[in-house]
């Protein structure tokens, strides 16, 4: 087992590591010793993938994270890994560190992730510990090159002085946030980087699930 097994494993599932780390004993992870890595939808194949699991045809609650969990807790089965996930606290499991510590994902100038391919849509499905020493890489941050439309993209300049919570709920409330409601954050839509990979359908499902 290793990171080419894995990594054709996580394609039957449109799933791609998106990052990691190699384990050290000051972790305090259930390992002492191997690779944490990070999983993330491979867009634009995974939700269409997705929208036919059961999970998702059921109309039961949490649908993504329980799709997450049967698939997470297999891959930990077949490859000897620990399965760790953003949801189920709490206690939350410090995903928003892991990705920094990657060095393929940063804080944009909105305060969310940024990731060298994802962009400002990265997200972590599960992380997996595994029993070897993966090929992990880091990149360069995109944002030194950019010209930062995310900034001023939000309608209601929620990230004017941190982020504006009440104020990007109550825009996604209104006739005027319907745009972000169907297509996804307009912000994060802004992103050169990775744009257009997220499916319309898929965007709309999180900002449902986000309010």
């Amino acid at each position: 087992m290793g990171d080419a097994a894995l990594t054709r494993a996580l394609a039957l599932h449109c799933m791609q590591v998106t990052g990691g780390f190699q384990i050290g004993v000051d972790d305090n992870l259930p390992r002492p010793d191997g690779s944490l890595l990070l999983i993330s939808p491979s867009e634009p194949m995974f939700w269409p993938h997705f929208s036919q699991s059961s999970e998702y045809m059921d109309k039961a609650p949490d649908p993504l994270d329980r799709w997450s969990r049967r698939i997470g807790d297999k891959l930990a089965r077949d490859f000897g890994a620990v399965a760790l996930y953003p949801f189920g606290g709490p206690p939350y499991q410090p995903f928003y560190t892991w990705a920094l510590r990657t060095g393929r994902a940063w804080a944009s100038p909105t305060g969310f992730l940024v990731h060298d391919m994802g962009g400002l849509f990265i997200s972590y499905r599960m992380a997996l510990q595994v029993p070897w020493q993966s090929n992990v890489s880091k990149s360069a941050r995109p944002c030194e090159s950019c010209a930062k439309p995310c900034a001023t993209a939000c309608p209601v300049d929620a990230f004017a002085s941190g982020y504006n919570g009440a104020a990007c709920k109550a825009h996604l409330h209104s006739p005027t946030g319907q745009d972000c409601m169907t297509k996804g954050c307009a912000a994060r839509r802004a992103c050169p980087v990775g744009q257009g990979n997220r499916l319309a359908a898929q965007a709309a499902f999180h900002m449902e699930d986000f309010l």
